[in-house]
Order: C-alpha cells, then structure tokens, then sequence
C-alpha cells in the first residue's frame, strides 16, 4: 500500500483587478494513504469550470487504482472526495464515477457559479437507453485475446528507489535500469545496485526464460501487495508499480504496461469488482528460452 506523508500549507496572492481579494489559502496533509486538501476560498479553484467530472473521473480512477483518496473542504465542509471512496447509487449516478463523491449543497454552492467569468460547474445527465433493448455485441464471436507479450526485456523495467519516509533527507528519487539477465542489489563490490545499509547481497531480480522478471531475497525483503501477481518457488513475480522494501531503502519496480505480463490489456491484476482470464503463455518469440506461464 502507498503510503505519504505531506504537511504543506500554500498562498496565492491575487494580482490585477483581483487583487482587492484576500489571498487563497489553504493546507495539504497526508499521514498514510489519504491525502486531505483544506482551502480558504472553493470559488477560486483553478480550472474556473472547465475541468469536468469526465476529466476528474480519470484522476480519480488512478488514486483508487493506487488505494488513495484525496478529500477537497472548504470553509463549508467537504467539497469532494476522489480516488479510494465509498460512494452511493445517487453519488454514481450524478458524477459517473464510482470513485467520486460530492459534498454537502452548502458546500457545492460557491462552485455552481465561478467569480472569474460565471461559468457554471455543470454535471452530466446520464445518456439515454437506446432502444429496443438488444445486445450490441454478439456474444458468440469468438475473439482473439490481446496480449502484453511482446519482444523480451522490453518495456524499460526500472527500478524507482529512494531512502524511506523515516530518514528521508529530501533528495529526488533516482532511477535504475535493469540489467539484461540479473541484477543484484546490495551494498557489496559485487552489488549491480548498491545501496548503503543493506547486506552486501542483499536481492537480486533475475529475468527468466518467460520474460518475467523475478524478485529473490537473501536477506529481510518486504513490501509487495496487489501489484505483485504470485510466487515462483523462493522468488516473486513482479508486476509495474510493485513496491519492495529493503532496509530503510524503498523501491518500486516499473514496465511499460504493454510488454508487461499477466492480465489481458495490462499487467495490473484489474478495477473495481474486476475478474480477468489470465493470459497464455508466451509463444516462440524472442531470444530467450520460452517457459510455461506461472501464471
């Protein structure tokens, strides 16, 4: 699970013929895996109405894919809640997204009509039911599966590190490409990843016969979750935006998703109430050997 940890405070002050308005204000904090964004004045959000829920859902589909929420308030309460949330039938209905909640009326209110032109922050009405009531696709067609497999070792498998939220000393994370058949991390002459404080063969992510890449621990390893779609034998599977957790180093492991295994159109596991065939295996592409799918 992600986790943040944000204590930020900001201020805008206005120019022109607004600037007889106080600044907007406001407070972004985090302590897990909620982000919650206080500010002073709703009818100053930037986007003046343009940005619609459409183009919110998007967001709001990533932060829940990620198990993150974001909560919006304003001086009248909450104004909306993206990302991992719990919305009613209603709530769906009117913004179109199971991953978006509003807030209270009095709330909502100053951003029904924006002070920066007037333009109103319009919900869309949900379209209407084609008839008669037919399926539109034929259901017994059968239709080929598309797959992520592509040419081995393609996709730019990473790793994205960085020093953990406890002795973090502000530096940006940093980036390290994955060597074409082993990579081993730790802290020895021998490591291809070295990083200060771990065993001096600490892991090693081999990239096997099938094109996966394959996460092996021989000291305490940690993180995991969702992103990591099983085990094969003392060694896990890794999938992009799996995290792993060595020391007081965190790691996450990236591939583009279209050369990266595992479910149809994708190497995420899936959505919200999602079941997904598995793909088959890899066919006779490539240099490397091929081996039948773990999956």
């Amino acid at each position: 699970m992600v986790r943040l940890d944000i204590d930020l405070a900001f201020s805008e002050e206005e120019t022109g013929t607004d600037a007889a308005l106080p600044p907007f204000e406001g407070t972004i904090t985090a302590a897990g895996s909620e982000v919650r964004v206080t500010i002073s004045d709703p009818s100053r959000l930037p986007g003046n109405g343009r940005r619609t829920l459409a183009e919110l859902s998007t967001v709001a589909d990533a932060l829940a894919a990620r198990g993150i929420s974001v909560r919006v308030e304003g001086p009248d309460g909450p104004i909306l809640h993206l990302g991992e949330v719990k919305s009613s039938l209603l709530q769906r209905v009117v913004t179109g997204s199971p991953h978006i909640r509003l807030g209270s009326v009095a709330a909502l209110a100053p951003l029904l009509t924006r002070r920066n032109g007037g333009q109103a922050l319009t919900f869309p009405v949900p379209p209407g039911t084609p008839l008669p009531l037919v399926p539109t696709v034929n259901r017994f067609v059968p239709r080929r599966i598309t797959t992520t497999h592509y040419t081995p070792g393609s996709g730019r498998p990473r790793l994205i590190f960085a020093v953990g939220s406890s002795s973090w000393d502000g530096s940006r994370p940093r980036e390290f490409d994955l060597l074409p058949t082993k990579t081993v991390i730790g802290s020895g002459d021998e490591a291809d990843l070295r990083l200060p404080g771990l065993a001096p063969v600490h892991a090693e992510i081999r990239h096997e016969g099938d094109d996966e890449y394959v996460l092996y621990g021989f000291d305490v390893v940690g993180g995991g979750g969702a992103a990591v779609e099983g085990r094969r034998g003392n060694g896990r599977i890794l999938r992009t935006g799996a995290r792993i957790e060595l020391g007081d180093w965190r790691l996450a492991y990236f591939r583009a998703e279209w050369a990266d295994h595992g479910r149809p159109y994708g190497g995420r596991v899936g959505g919200e109430l999602a079941r997904q065939r598995k793909q088959p295996p890899r066919g006779g592409r490539g240099p490397l050997a091929q081996a039948s799918d773990p999956d």
